[in-house]
């Protein structure tokens, strides 16, 4: 069983620890838990991850966000992964921070990665797992929200869900994604031990 998880978000120090790329940063605690690394490659920085018998081609695109596609259907292609086995991890502007939701496919809701990759692929019949971020911003300051920094505020709650995407993906690679959903869009922060 071969999977491919594909972290969005955007190169480059600038956009480190920023609310749109933590994509990047589940990928990374994903890759690292299993005591895996990143090398560069084709419109992409790539980890291949062993576990219980699957493995994870894990990608963080080079491509920028808007192009995230790109890289997306590339590396699909390359590693024969059936879409069905595709996880798209992706900030999500419409849902509190306090939650994230696995979803089965949908509309890429004025998100230019996934407007990209459902351009790429033809289909958003895809899965992915949105990573809430809130809209605590102005009006007229969605932009800035967006690629803004994490507050000290919002820090523990963005470290606690993270272990909880990198168990969600490994639940989605184990008992699949309805009873994966099942288990965790209902969670809110802070979790029960």
């Amino acid at each position: 069983m071969k999977y491919l998880i594909v972290g969005l978000g955007n190169i480059g120090t600038e956009y480190e620890q920023t609310r749109h790329n933590i994509g990047f940063d589940i990928a990374d605690a994903f890759v690292k838990k299993h005591g895996g690394s990143f090398r560069e490659d084709r419109l992409a920085d790539v980890a291949e991850i062993k576990w219980k018998g699957r493995i994870f081609v894990v990608i963080k695109p080079t491509t920028y966000m808007n192009l995230s596609g790109k890289a997306v259907k590339y590396w699909m292609d390359k590693e024969k992964v059936p879409l069905e086995n595709i996880l798209v991890l992706v900030d999500d502007l419409a849902l509190p921070l306090e939650v994230i939701r696995l979803r089965p496919g949908g509309s890429d809701a004025g998100q230019n990665g996934l407007k990209s990759i459902q351009e790429l692929l033809g289909t958003n019949q895809y899965p992915r797992l949105r990573f809430g971020i809130g809209n605590n911003y102005p009006r007229g300051r969605q932009v800035e929200f967006v690629l803004g920094k994490w507050t000290n505020d919002e820090w523990p709650v963005v470290m606690g869900k993270l272990g909880k995407c990198v168990e969600l993906i490994e639940s989605y690679a184990s008992i699949g994604l309805p009873r994966t959903m099942n288990v965790y869009n209902t969670l809110s922060y802070p979790y029960d031990k």
